[in-house]
């Protein structure tokens, strides 16, 4: 079964596609981060995977974004048996998100008022579906959880289900941790698929310089 043009994987992009795909990688890992650390911040129930990151970093006394690295590198091992191809972008990825949420959290202010944190919360999901579709979208390489993802969407599943049944497993694998569960955990568990297929059926870019056509994605 042939694989999405918006899974597409630039392993070796030339040095064109390279200046043409990396601006948009590196926006929206920053976007990612930013929408992480809202929900965080929000304090109304974290992403499942932050639910296990925030477990780990509890027992291990390591800090949430070194936790959050060093999950990546192990989830890049599972990507050996469904041979999902990695780039330039999974390197970066695995290798900076973790840091870049630490260091934007000390930026996002802290707010009591439940309308603000409700409104943090939604804010961060949809800002971090962006980010997804962006640095998805540039097809450099997706990061260790997003490319398990689209490696077992790549075998014809819809991504969607996929993404959902992938963070509904960490976030219990978090909760038997002690992670942070909440409304919100519920809430990203169930929109982050949706959102994040929507946003990179329109933000991936597409093959030898062609981007595609939005209308068309939206009526496969």
């Amino acid at each position: 079964m042939s694989t999405s043009p918006e899974l597409e994987v630039l392993t070796f992009p030339s040095l064109a596609e390279l200046k043409r795909r990396l601006p948009r990688l590196l926006v929206g890992i920053a976007v990612i981060s930013v929408g992480i650390s809202l929900v965080l911040d929000a304090r109304l129930g974290v992403s499942p995977w932050d639910v296990l990151h925030q477990g780990l970093s509890d027992a291990s006394g390591l800090s949430f974004g070194t936790i959050v690295v060093l999950v990546g590198l192990v989830v890049l091992l599972v990507w050996i048996p469904i041979r999902q191809r990695f780039g330039i972008g999974t390197v970066i990825n695995t290798l900076s998100i973790g840091f870049i949420v630490d260091a934007t959290r000390d930026l996002v202010p802290h707010v009591d008022e439940p309308a603000l944190r409700w409104l943090m919360l939604v804010g961060g999901i949809v800002i971090a579906s962006v980010g997804v579709g962006l640095y998805i979208g540039a097809g450099l390489g997706p990061g260790p959880r997003d490319g398990l993802m689209t490696g077992i969407a790549a075998k014809g599943y819809p991504l969607w289900i996929v993404r959902t049944v992938i963070e509904l497993l960490a976030l219990g694998a978090g909760w038997a941790m002690g992670g942070d569960v909440g409304a919100g955990t519920v809430l990203f568990a169930f929109s982050i698929g949706p959102l994040g297929h929507w946003f990179l059926k329109r933000l991936h870019l597409g093959v030898g310089g062609v981007d595609p056509d939005p209308q068309a994605a939206v009526g496969e």
